[in-house]
């Protein structure tokens, strides 16, 4: 691994840090105004539309320039939306913005991995940005409960002579908001690399056909196939998966916020663990070995509805996140390198994000309407376990059947 590889990695430690300590944290807000329940998977929805709106824009924006240049213009945006959060715009919408700034931030931050290094080190790569991610959505996770908890923000307005000037989550979101300019900073230091895949024309009517086109060929690759077919169901239980933990905490545990907030962690550091596991043992070209795994990771969701036990559910929880980390990050890395032989990095990973953002839509948008329904979370759980089960085995036994063909 070169310099430049490590600094890619601070600046996306940093910026992910931020953006989960922001999830808490505008829930807390939307909290402190007594918002209904189902506003939570609201915001998560406000967040990652501008993921699937703008995924035919941001690839080719990507390869048009320095990657490190764009991941800086992300960071700005994200930057700019917490700022209207602190000026009182509504957290829907604020956590919109930064959702923009995320959306052209991340094509630069995969993309270039395939810039910086050879196919040989690319899951090895993918599983240290995955790991200092992870371990980022656990220090995040952590930072945000403690931050929005009024012991924290207390002190910390009265630190800041802000004390009954702003209100107690907003803190939160000041600490945050430099955590975005400090990520923007550190993007500047990444150096300049040759622009990859420019599209010929920017007429918005050839990107949208480039686009499609470019679709359309990576659902028609075998190995892209499978590979696009996993990371959209991860991303979209992923982001399922943080809301209904803390519901379940709440019904099984009797735990506030903040203390939910320590259990998310838990699944992040497995990932974590997963995916630096995955780097050594999986190479490149056996990637889709990992599938049973996913198949596994649906039984324990599942298994959390009898459990009232703090320590069972962290070893539970844990575990979920090992399997996940394992089985998703062989097969990001083989997504990016199929799509970036077949039309280029930026242009690949807006892709995916496009299909895992809907998979994340679709999943959340269900879980807000269960919540509305007021169903309850322990038949929330288990369908949620038949769901990732069910797909996962289609996905192997397809994958199998394509292999014999």
């Amino acid at each position: 691994m070169n310099i430049a590889f490590y600094v890619v990695l601070c600046a996306q430690f940093l910026s992910a840090l931020a953006d989960n300590a922001l999830l808490f944290a505008a829930i807390g807000l939307l909290m402190y105004f007594n918002a209904p329940d189902w506003h939570v998977p609201a915001l998560q929805q406000s967040f990652i539309v501008a993921y699937i709106v703008l995924a035919p824009f941001v690839g080719p924006f990507a390869d048009a320039m320095p990657k490190g240049r764009v991941m800086f213009i992300g960071n700005g945006l994200k930057f700019l939306g917490c700022l209207a959060m602190l000026a009182g715009v509504p957290p829907l919408v604020s956590y919109g913005m930064v959702g923009i700034g995320a959306a052209i931030y991340s094509p630069a931050k995969y993309g270039i991995l395939t810039e910086l290094l050879p196919p040989t080190k690319l899951v090895e790569a993918n599983g240290w940005v995955e790991g200092a991610t992870v371990v980022a959505i656990v220090l995040g996770a952590i930072l945000g409960g403690a931050l929005i908890s009024p012991g924290w923000s207390v002190k910390g307005l009265h630190l800041l002579d802000l004390a009954g000037r702003v209100i107690e989550p907003k803190f939160a979101i000041l600490v945050i908001t430099s955590l975005y300019l400090f990520a923007a900073l550190v993007n500047l230091f990444i150096p300049r690399l040759p622009i990859d895949h420019r599209l010929p024309r920017r007429r918005p009517s050839f990107v949208l056909r480039d686009f499609w086109h470019t679709f359309a060929l990576l659902w028609k690759d075998p190995l892209g196939q499978v590979s696009l077919a996993v990371t959209t169901l991860f991303w979209g239980v992923g982001a399922t998966l943080r809301l209904v933990i803390i519901a379940w905490a709440a019904f099984n545990l009797q735990f506030s916020l903040d203390q939910a907030t320590q259990l998310t962690a838990l699944v992040a550091l497995g990932v974590a663990v997963g995916a630096l596991a995955a780097g050594w043992l999986i190479p490149l070209d056996k990637s889709v070995r990992v599938l049973p795994a996913g198949i596994l990771l649906g039984f324990f969701p599942v298994l959390m509805i009898w459990v009232h036990d703090f320590w069972a559910a962290a070893a539970i929880l844990f575990i979920i996140g090992v399997l996940s980390g394992y089985f998703v990050v062989p097969l990001n890395a083989l997504l990016q390198h199929r799509g970036h032989l077949l039309m280029g990095a930026g242009h690949s990973i807006a892709l995916q994000n496009f299909n895992e953002n809907i998979g994340i839509l679709v999943l959340v948008s269900a879980y807000a309407l269960m919540v509305k329904a007021q169903w309850n979370i322990h038949t929330i759980m288990l369908l949620f376990g038949l769901i990732i089960s069910g797909i996962m085995t289609l996905i192997w036994r397809r994958h199998r059947l394509d292999r014999v063909h």
